[in-house]
């Protein structure tokens, strides 16, 4: 990154988040480094000094140091090989007064927010950047979500709002497109074929599904993650921030089967809070949800399955899905 930043070489390599199968690399040049970098300075209000608690070979992480590095401020490592909510609240720490920032995953956002140390370092943050998932959970002041990618130098869209220089648009298939000077220049692999040119311009044809409400982004989730039950499509984002809603439920991923009557069965794989006790019929009878998004099975889990990344990881939340159907049939 440092040689990336001060000229000596023309990007990073840096690889996705796997989440949809095995990671690419993706090149990213030094201009859209220091775009995607000022431009999130920019939203911040400023430079700042920055804790470094996620993996510097990852873009969330590469891109921490980058706004370090433009900005002039300090940057402080979360260097325990474990991260802790008591590590995290040492590292805060040793940052200097002034602005501070910090980059999280959602899972750990939880983590510090259960742990009162933990949570008392969140609160002294000037900006909480979240990225990699949905959170799905109340948030405390100065937490922002951030929709981004590698291919676009991480977050590009911060609580629904692109950055500037950022473009978003939805196309015919409902996919969300972005557009800017934060796109990567291509795969390592050469197929840059989610690269297209529409509009006079360079667009990412990402695989997420989202709306535009008055240039708000909502998204709904990876277009392969929807589920056709009973010929109804159901997003799993929805059905998930749902059941995180209920008092019992810590965590939680939904993801689909296939069931020779509906086509697909929806399936929660949950994690639930400390003590509590969560049945399916509960589940059907109490969620604020439409006939077809409710779960047809319940699969408790000690926790959810995640990504280094921390999102959710769909290929093992299926796996389980599928052992429990299977030691269910006659």
């Amino acid at each position: 990154m440092a040689a990336a930043l001060s000229g000596h070489a023309s990007g990073i390599a840096a690889p996705t988040s796997g989440s949809t199968g095995e990671p690419r690399e993706v090149l990213v040049g030094r201009n859209a480094l220091i775009a995607s970098a000022t431009a999130t300075l920019d939203r911040l209000g400023g430079p700042g000094h920055w804790l470094l608690a996620l993996p510097p070979d990852r873009i969330a992480g590469a891109m921490v140091i980058a706004r370090a590095h433009l900005g002039g401020g300090e940057l402080i490592h979360h260097d325990r090989p474990r991260f802790t909510p008591s590590g995290f609240a040492e590292a805060t720490d040793r940052l200097p007064a002034g602005r501070r920032y910090v980059s999280l995953v959602p899972t750990q956002v939880w983590r510090l927010l259960a742990d009162p140390r933990g949570a008392d370092a969140l609160a002294s943050f000037d900006a909480v950047l979240v990225g990699g998932a949905p959170p799905g959970m109340d948030l405390p002041p100065r937490v922002i979500e951030t929709y981004g990618m590698t291919e676009t130098s991480g977050g590009c869209v911060y609580d629904g709002r692109p950055l500037e220089g950022t473009s978003v648009r939805i196309n015919d298939e409902g996919r969300i497109m972005l557009a800017g000077p934060m796109l990567a220049d291509g795969y390592a692999d050469g197929d840059d074929s989610a690269f297209v040119h529409a509009r006079g311009e360079r667009w990412l044809r990402t695989g997420d599904l989202g709306t535009l409400d008055a240039g708000v982004l909502a998204v709904m989730g990876r277009s392969d993650d929807v589920i056709l039950s009973g010929g109804v499509n159901v997003h799993p984002l929805p059905v998930e921030h749902a059941l995180r809603a209920h008092d019992g439920i810590a965590d939680a991923a939904v993801v689909g089967v296939p069931d020779t009557q509906w086509g697909e069965r929806v399936v929660a794989v949950v994690a639930l809070t400390h003590g509590a006790a969560v049945t399916l019929d509960d589940l059907r009878g109490s969620l604020p949800l439409d006939r077809a998004q409710l779960p047809g099975l319940l699969a408790v889990v000690d926790s959810v399955p995640r990504t280094a990344a921390g999102k959710i990881d769909r290929y093992a939340a299926r796996a389980i899905a599928a052992r429990i159907i299977a030691e269910e049939a006659p």
